[in-house]
Parts: C-alpha cells; sequence; structure tokens
C-alpha cells in the first residue's frame, strides 16, 4: 500500500469524525447516543425511535440502530429485521442482531428460517444459537450431534431453551443415554444449580423430576425417609442427595455412603459419589480428600473437573501416582492444559522407573515451556532456563498501522469506549479481532490493533488483544507501564517491588483508570471503599475521602501502601499475600493451615477458582515485569517459595487488616 491512499483514508476519516475521540460528550450526536444507551436500558422504545433519526450519520449509527431495532424485535416484520441486516451488513451490529434473531426463531421452533440464517451468522458464540444448529442438522440432516450438544449443555450453569431442547430431541432419538442425563443433573447439583439438575431429570424421569427442589432443599431428611433404592431413577435421585450433602457436610455424606448407599449403588454411581465427596473435603482442605478419591476404583468414570480435584488432593498429599493416573483419565483436550500437562510431567519425573519416562516428561515440558503463563513459566523453570524477556517482533508498518487505524470496527468500538460506552466498544473491539473473519487477525494485524488501542490508552484492548498472538510476542504491548514514575515511585518509598504492583494492577483493571467491579472495588488497584478508608488512615494520608479513590495518584498510593501491609502480614509471602488481596486476609491463614507445601501446590488448591486464577497470573505477570524492569533474567519459583502454617513469633502486622 502507498502512502498517499493511507494520508487520503486518514483526512477522509477526520472530516468524519472517526479522527475525534471525545472523553465525554462533546456534540449534540454524542448526547444523543447517550441519552439512547439510557432508553435502551430501560426498554424505551417509543424514546429509542423517536431519537434514532438524530443518530444517522453518527460514527456509532450502528450502534444506535441496533438499539432501536433491538427493542422491537419480537414485534417488527421480517422485511424489517432483513432491512436492518442489509443496512448494516458486514458489521459486528448485523451479527449481533442476527444471534438475536436465531435466538428468537429457536424459541418460536421456526426452523426453515433458522436454517436459511445460521449459514451467515458469522460470530457462532452464542451457546443456546448453536444447539438449535445442532438440533437442525439432527433434523435435517440426521447429523450425529450428540457429542458436541452435551459438550455445549454440560457447560451451561443454568438450563437454557436450546440446550435443553437438544437434548430432548436426541434423548427421544436415543443418541444419548440415560446417564449423559443423569450426570448433567449430578454436575448441576453439584454447582448449587437445582434448576438445571430438575430440567435434566425432567427429560428422563419426569414424573420424579419435583423431588430434585427437595433434594436440594434437605439431602438429610430425604435420604432418612429411604431405606431402598430399587430402580435406575431412584438410586440415582439417592446420589443427588448425597452430593447435595457432601457440599454441606462430606463426612457426613461419606459415612451414609459408606454404611447404607454403596451396596445399592452401581460401580459407576459409586465412584463419581466419592468423587464429589473428595471434591468437596478437598475444597475445605481436609487431609481425607485423598483418601475419599482413593475409593473410586475407575478414574474413567469421572469426569474433568472431579478428576481435577483429584490430582489437587493428590498433590497435597505428594500422591505422585495419584497424579499420574487422574490426570491420564483426562480427556483429551483437557489434557492439553498447561496445568496438567505440567502436574503430569512433575509427576512423571517423580515416579519415572526407566529413562523413557523421563524423557517423556522433559518432552512434556517443552511442549508448554515459554513466558506465557503461570505453568508455561514454571515448565521453563524445570528445563533450567531463566525467565527473560523475548525480543520485540519486526517493527510494524506504516502500512499495518494504517491498516488497523481505518479498520471501521475498531474505529466504532475506541469511539464508544472514550464516549463512556465501554461495554458495547469492547464487544465490537473484540469482535472485529477475534470473530469477523474466520480463525481471526493474523499475528500481525493483532499487533497493530494492540499498537492502535496502545497509542489511545485503552489498555485493556491493548494486552487483551496482544495476547492473542500465537507465534510472537511483544512484551512491551503485554505488559505496558502507564504512570511509570508514579509507580515505581511510590513502589521505591515503601520498598515493595514495583513489578509486583504492575503485576497485580495488570489483573486488577488491565490500567482502566475508572475500572469499577461488581463489588465496589475502584480504580486502577481496585480498592473498597471501607478499605480505603483504613489504609489512607494507616499511612497517614490526611483528608482523604471515598471521591478520591478514582484519582491516579491517590489509587496508587492507597493499593500500594494496602499490598505492603499484606505482605508484612503474610511474612513476604507473594502468593499468600496476592490470595489476601483478593479475597481477604482471613481466608489465606485458613488456607496455610496444614502441611508446607511448595507454593505452586498451594496455589493450585485455594478453593476459589477466581482466586486461584488471580495468584497464578498476578505472579506469572510480577515475573515477566520484573524482567523488563531489571532485563536480567528472573525465576517464577523464588518468587513462590512454600507456603505453611505461621512459624515467626512475631505477632501479626495488623490484626484489624481488612
Amino acid at each position: 500500500m502507498k502512502l498517499r491512499p493511507i494520508l487520503t483514508l486518514l483526512s477522509a476519516m477526520a472530516m468524519t469524525g472517526l479522527g475525534v475521540w471525545p472523553a465525554q460528550a462533546q456534540n449534540r450526536a454524542d448526547v444523543v447516543l447517550l441519552e439512547m444507551h439510557q432508553a435502551f436500558r430501560k426498554n424505551d422504545a417509543k424514546r429509542l425511535s423517536a431519537l434514532m433519526p438524530q443518530a444517522r450519520g453518527h460514527v456509532l449509527e450502528p450502534l444506535a440502530a441496533y438499539w432501536d431495532m433491538r427493542t422491537r424485535l419480537d414485534t417488527a416484520p421480517e422485511s424489517e429485521i432483513r432491512g436492518f441486516l442489509d443496512s448494516y451488513a458486514g458489521s459486528y451490529y448485523e451479527d449481533r442482531l442476527r444471534n438475536d434473531w436465531l435466538q428468537q426463531l429457536g424459541k418460536r421452533r421456526d426452523w426453515a428460517t433458522f436454517t436459511a440464517q445460521y449459514p451467515r451468522f458469522r460470530m457462532r458464540d452464542d451457546r443456546e444459537v448453536r444447539c438449535y444448529a445442532l438440533a437442525t442438522e439432527a433434523m435435517n440432516s440426521k447429523a450425529d450431534v450428540a457429542d458436541e450438544a452435551l459438550r455445549l449443555w454440560y457447560s451451561l450453569r443454568e438450563a437454557d431453551d436450546g440446550c435443553t431442547y437438544v437434548a430432548e430431541h436426541l434423548h427421544s432419538g436415543r443418541q444419548i443415554q440415560a446417564l449423559d442425563l443423569w450426570r448433567k443433573a449430578r454436575t448441576a447439583m453439584d454447582a448449587n444449580r437445582p434448576r438445571a439438575a430438575q430440567a435434566a431429570v425432567d427429560i428422563e424421569a419426569p414424573r420424579l423430576s419435583e423431588q430434585v427442589a427437595l433434594i436440594h432443599a434437605n439431602p438429610a431428611k430425604y435420604l432418612d425417609k429411604r431405606i431402598m433404592a430399587i430402580t435406575r431413577s431412584r438410586k440415582e435421585l439417592a446420589v443427588l442427595a448425597l452430593i447435595r450433602l457432601a457440599a454441606k457436610d462430606p463426612d457426613e455424606a461419606a459415612d451414609l455412603l459408606s454404611r447404607r448407599w454403596a451396596i445399592q449403588l452401581s460401580a459407576e454411581e459409586r465412584n463419581w459419589t466419592w468423587a464429589v465427596i473428595g471434591k468437596q473435603a478437598a475444597q475445605k482442605l481436609q487431609d481425607n480428600a485423598a483418601s475419599h478419591f482413593a475409593k473410586v476404583q475407575k478414574d474413567s468414570d469421572l469426569n474433568d473437573d472431579l478428576l481435577g480435584w483429584k490430582v489437587r488432593a493428590a498433590l497435597r498429599q505428594g500422591q505422585w501416582p495419584q497424579v499420574l493416573s487422574a490426570t491420564q483419565a483426562m480427556s483429551a483436550d483437557h489434557r492439553k492444559d498447561p496445568t496438567w500437562v505440567y502436574w503430569r510431567a512433575r509427576a512423571l519425573t517423580a515416579t519415572a522407573q526407566d529413562n523413557a519416562q523421563k524423557l517423556e516428561a522433559q518432552g512434556l515440558l517443552r511442549s508448554i515451556a515459554s513466558v506465557r503463563g503461570f505453568y508455561e513459566q514454571l515448565a521453563l523453570e524445570e528445563l533450567g532456563q531463566p525467565i527473560t524477556a523475548p525480543e520485540r517482533p519486526m517493527a510494524l508498518t506504516p502500512q499495518e498501522k494504517a491498516a488497523a487505524l481505518i479498520n471501521p470496527g475498531l474505529q466504532r468500538a475506541l469511539y464508544a469506549i472514550q464516549l463512556g460506552l465501554r461495554t458495547e466498544g469492547n464487544r465490537e473491539w473484540n469482535y472485529s479481532t477475534n470473530l469477523h473473519t474466520p480463525g481471526g487477525m493474523n499475528d500481525r494485524e493483532l499487533l497493530a490493533a494492540a499498537d492502535l488501542a496502545c497509542q489511545r490508552q485503552v489498555w485493556d484492548r491493548c494486552i487483551n488483544t496482544s495476547e492473542r498472538t500465537k507465534e510472537v510476542i511483544d512484551f512491551e504491548q503485554r505488559f505496558p507501564m502507564p504512570l511509570r514514575e508514579t509507580v515505581v515511585r511510590r513502589a521505591g518509598e515503601i520498598r515493595l517491588d514495583p513489578a509486583y504492583v504492575y503485576g497485580l494492577i495488570r489483573q486488577e483493571s488491565r490500567f482502566v483508570i475508572d475500572a469499577r467491579s461488581h463489588v465496589g472495588a475502584s480504580g486502577l488497584m481496585q480498592v473498597m471503599p471501607a478499605t480505603a478508608k483504613w489504609t489512607a488512615k494507616k499511612i497517614g494520608m490526611t483528608g482523604f475521602t471515598p471521591d478520591q479513590i478514582t484519582d491516579r495518584e491517590v489509587n496508587v498510593a492507597i493499593g500500594t501502601g494496602y499490598l505492603k501491609l499484606v505482605l508484612d502480614d503474610f511474612e513476604g509471602s507473594m502468593p499468600m499475600a496476592t490470595a489476601a488481596y483478593n479475597a481477604g486476609p482471613s481466608r489465606p491463614r485458613n488456607w496455610r493451615k496444614g502441611p508446607v507445601l511448595e507454593a505452586a501446590i498451594w496455589a493450585e488448591n485455594i478453593p476459589f477458582l477466581e482466586t486461584r486464577d488471580y495468584v497464578k497470573k498476578v505472579l506469572s505477570n510480577t515475573t515477566n515485569y520484573a524482567a523488563i524492569l531489571t532485563g536480567q533474567p528472573q525465576s517464577l519459583k523464588a518468587r513462590l517459595g512454600s507456603v505453611g502454617p505461621r512459624t515467626s513469633p512475631v505477632a501479626e502486622a495488623s490484626k484489624d487488616l481488612p
């Protein structure tokens, strides 16, 4: 591409407003968009229709038109829907509305129109719509779609019409079996999702499905009233009750299973129930979790979630043969997860009887070793390689940068974000980079899109986009350092590693200054109001008021101050301090009780998925930031250390630590 056409395009963009980046509404058209956003949130179709003419010609006209059309989708004639799709063909909002329309067509069972429209749906990221599509494939071509349908249905937290419909259809055609339905009910009950459990039971045993609510409300009472279970359905209901009871009291569930129910259940039912009891005990960090899992006679009877908890319980007890057998039983896709690749390699090394097993372990480590994440970094170190910042890829050309700059989806996304419509902007950005074309953008296009976001200081899109590259890594994009002078200075003043601060901010807010969590945490370091007030007093910040928490300087000062207090309270342990920052200090104080563990094992056994993921990502980030800041090789293992009961005779630094 020559430079003159690029300049011509940029000039045209400036004339149409695409080069203007409003920090807030700066003209009447922007105000109209914000008014329409409020009307859409209130489902005010009349107000949207009245405002829509004023949004014509605006950069975000497709978004405004989508809001207007979406509120009337239930009643709009098909010709108007098709008119919208034609008018905004190729855009995110064409695909977004087609997704919504496909959902409606599925609910209406209008399979002819659904079948005609689905091939034009580019995103293909809606599970319910995909389930409807699988149902049409099964009806139209008699295709074998059972495996994919079950995978989608199992992954849903709550029941929906599409995946429930395809499960019913496939069950009536004997493409999925009773055990498939009962396993869905078991996983739903284990996840405390009684409605999803009841929906599954209703397909297989509709006359008994009402008992699911009774089981969920009081499993012990349900089991007390039943001495024997003769039929398959009655046995499965007993399994559901034992699963529910295990969530409250794993030991009571284990006692009941041993004394009364084990002899009545099938081998598969026993294995699953013992595994759920083991999982619940493991999540409570009970020492007997591994012994419950030891009663499982056949690992292949378990799903990947239960096998994962079997691995975690075995790791706490140093039972490497059990780690090996459980990882072997995982599904092929699950075994590729770096978490289980790493621990399988460690188990092979620990149990190796010959050189072939050692070579297999080395091969597994090499397959994941990189700077991309927690277990990838640990794999590097297991292979004796330090963690260093990779060389930057070849610089982007002016043509590559210009292609990102004139991408209409990226332009609309950035405009929406700058206007305060971050959710809408993020969705269109993700669509433009990931879903608009099959497979998404290639590596060079992703780097150019990330560069555009970085230049606009939209750091979360910069990071998320750069992380998607497959063959190359640009560390400056993936690990940016906004407010470097402020962060480094403040960290130095309180003797806190600035890499740790950056690693935490990157995970907390992705450097979004006005970020606010669903629980009320605010700013770069996502500090809760009460915590901010307490910390301000502790660090001597006078005159602090809650409205200051989104000020970047104040947020960094309070966030780093609190992090330092937490780190001191946990005797300098980054894993425990990180867990405390996310889940509060009382929980990791309890989680550290028990055996002294290498911190990677301790982190993998954190009961909460969010905190477990958070700890691993923050420490991985920290190690990479340290490599950038120091220019020296780094060790994640050194930062992890070990975790166990408190050994210091010194009193805790802050007993009132919030």
